[in-house]
């Protein structure tokens, strides 16, 4: 009977050693969350996968004995797939951290999962200041900017140059409102002033009746609180109404280099924008730009695309440091590491989650400027990370 007893004991321990070693070997995963096919798939998409890929292969395809395993889901720019296909990934499909997530309303829904689980996420898409202010989470990290400083950088630069009376055309969901309100609060700290709003739904394809609210306003600067598909119509169609050619000036908070890229030079010229990435800025930018066009069709990363890399880097490398995957121990190791890579420069993260990292002011060039594809900005200012950060939301402390 003893022997039966150590042998059973014996077959037990084999077992559950093979399940722990099962276990050890399992991937760890993360998930990027975009639109793939819609309005939003040239600036995240399938782009953003390419740059995780990346992040990967250059931390050696593994971390801590396990195999990195990339997930890919699409959340259709709705907040409850998106929190859904979050809460089956941290529930059911072990991953570890989100990453990306394009459209702010989305964004809000994942941090919310996130936020519970106790696991990681990092936004380089999602861009509302809520994401580090009345929604943040000691598990969450906005990573390449937000809605403050993309008003604090382009808007700052318009009232400087006079541009003392706005009008917006914002898109009407989480983003284009808190963009609306952020850049709102930076012209009214500047004496200037908003004589009115315009809010269009997502994914529109005329917008006459507010663009000819905006031109009734004689705003001298009508703002576009918009992205994606939405912005390059807007754009277009504000250039047929004459709108600039009336004295107006159109300026785009949020705008991207596959905006520029899709409206043409001669549409583009001379829009101000603000972005935490260019690809031709310096040689560590351009040498990883060249890698990711390698695999994306000759097209150069957006600062989005960017961010993803940076962030997946980086909870790569917290990671090994930590010597485990739990959401919380990893988030506080993310947060004593200074972030460095091509696009980032020895940038801390603060409590409530947002790197401080420097951004840059860009003017579009004219198509004479330019000295061929891609060639398509030209450097104003550089915007220091203490200049270009939000207000620190206090009461919201990570790990």
């Amino acid at each position: 009977m003893q022997k039966m007893h150590r042998a059973i004991g014996l077959g037990l321990s084999l077992a559950m050693g093979f399940v722990v070693r099962t276990q050890a070997a399992e991937p760890l995963k993360i998930g990027v969350m975009n639109d793939q096919t819609g309005i939003f798939s040239d600036l995240a998409g399938p782009g953003s996968v390419i740059a995780a890929q990346l992040a990967v292969e250059d931390a050696g395809g593994a971390v801590l004995g396990r195999k990195i395993e990339i997930v890919v889901a699409d959340h259709q720019n709705k907040p409850d797939i998106g929190a859904t296909i979050a809460r089956r990934w941290y529930e059911s499909e072990n991953v570890q951290a989100i990453v990306d997530i394009p459209v702010s309303s989305v964004g809000l829904a994942v941090q919310n999962v996130a936020r519970n689980a106790k696991r990681i996420v990092m936004f380089s898409g999602s861009t509302s200041s809520e994401l580090i202010g009345k929604s943040c989470s000691p598990t969450g990290f906005q990573w390449t900017f937000n809605t403050v400083s993309a008003a604090k950088g382009t808007a700052s630069a318009i009232l400087k140059n006079g541009g003392d009376t706005w009008f917006f055309v914002s898109t009407d969901y989480a983003f284009g409102h808190a963009l609306e309100r952020d850049a709102t609060a930076i012209v009214e700290q500047n004496n200037g002033k908003v004589l009115g709003t315009a809010r269009h739904p997502l994914n529109t394809s005329d917008f006459a009746s507010y663009l000819l609210a905006a031109q009734a306003s004689k705003a001298k600067v009508v703002a576009l609180a918009s992205s994606g598909s939405d912005l390059i119509n807007v754009i277009k169609q504000a250039d047929e109404f004459g709108l600039a050619s009336g004295g107006q000036q159109v300026a785009a908070l949020q705008t991207f280099i596959t905006d520029t890229h899709s409206l043409g030079l001669e549409k583009a010229k001379g829009l101000l924008l603000t972005s935490a990435f260019y690809w031709d800025r310096d040689d560590p930018s351009r040498a990883w730009s060249q890698r990711f066009a390698q695999r994306n069709k000759g097209r150069m990363p957006t600062m989005v695309q960017a961010g993803v890399y940076s962030a997946t880097a980086h909870y790569l490398k917290a990671v090994a440091k930590a010597g485990t995957e739990e959401g919380v121990v990893v988030a506080k190791m993310m947060r004593e590491m200074p972030v460095n890579d091509f696009m980032t420069d020895n940038a801390q993260i603060r409590g409530d989650g947002w790197v401080l990292r420097d951004l840059y002011l860009f003017q579009v060039k004219t198509p004479q400027e330019s000295k061929g594809p891609w060639d398509y900005y030209k450097l104003i200012r550089k915007i220091p990370a203490a200049d270009a950060a939000p207000p620190e939301t206090m009461e919201c402390k990570g790990p």
